[in-house]
């Protein structure tokens, strides 16, 4: 199959809806995502570029999507007592159809939904999408510091490749090597049933809000 760059449209799962990125949706992400956790893995350039309040974060969350090359979602929760509530973002871009390569990354989630059924089904949902239009490999990568998110990429079943050293610079001015990994469309059909079985663990339940982290410092 022929690689083709996904058209803009929305996703939608059994505990999320991921919608095309637009700009009403920036209140919302800041709420979500605008906490020094969030960002201490590395996501937004590491700890420094947490913006200072919703209005610098207006500005800077759309340099940092993948606007112009990508197809960034937003991630909101569908069902239960916080159905319609923005708790993420993630991102398919870096398009190479000759190559069939995508990358999906710029993920980040509200800490009340880690370790939840947010990440695995978002991830089932967007992977989903590039397989079906015809991506034969996917990229994911992390800072290789950021051993949470490491984790949660292996535990999706993807291959890791390496570390390429100095790969982007961080908000403080520091380089960040990145941990890659990738998931092949041969590999796909069990890494699906893997996360559908995974799922199928949580039943009818709707996404519980884990404790609040700490407060905007």
């Amino acid at each position: 199959m022929t690689a083709r760059v996904p058209e803009e449209q929305a996703l939608e799962g059994r505990w999320v809806r991921l919608e095309p990125y637009r700009a009403e949706h920036l209140p919302g992400l800041w709420a979500a995502l605008g906490r020094p956790e969030v960002f201490a893995g590395g996501w937004g350039g590491g700890p420094a570029g947490l913006p200072a309040d919703e209005a610098a974060f207006r500005s800077w969350l759309p340099a940092y999507l993948p606007l112009e090359h990508g197809r960034p979602f937003v991630v909101r929760l569908h069902g239960g007592e916080h159905d319609g509530e923005i708790v993420g973002t993630s991102s398919l871009s870096d398009f190479d159809t000759r190559r069939e390569r995508a990358h999906l990354g710029w993920t980040a989630y509200d800490p009340r939904v880690w370790g939840t059924q947010v990440n695995a089904e978002a991830k089932l949902l967007i992977l989903g999408h590039a397989f079906a239009h015809g991506f034969g490999r996917v990229k994911l990568q992390a800072d290789a510091l950021n051993s949470r998110s490491r984790a949660a990429i292996a535990g999706l079943g993807a291959h890791f490749e390496g570390i390429r050293r100095r790969d982007q610079l961080r908000a403080d001015g520091s380089w960040r090597d990145a941990a890659i990994f990738s998931i092949v469309v041969e590999e796909w059909p069990e890494l699906r049933a893997g996360l559908e079985a995974r799922l199928a663990r949580h039943g009818e339940a709707a996404v519980a809000f884990r404790e609040p982290g700490p407060s905007r410092g």
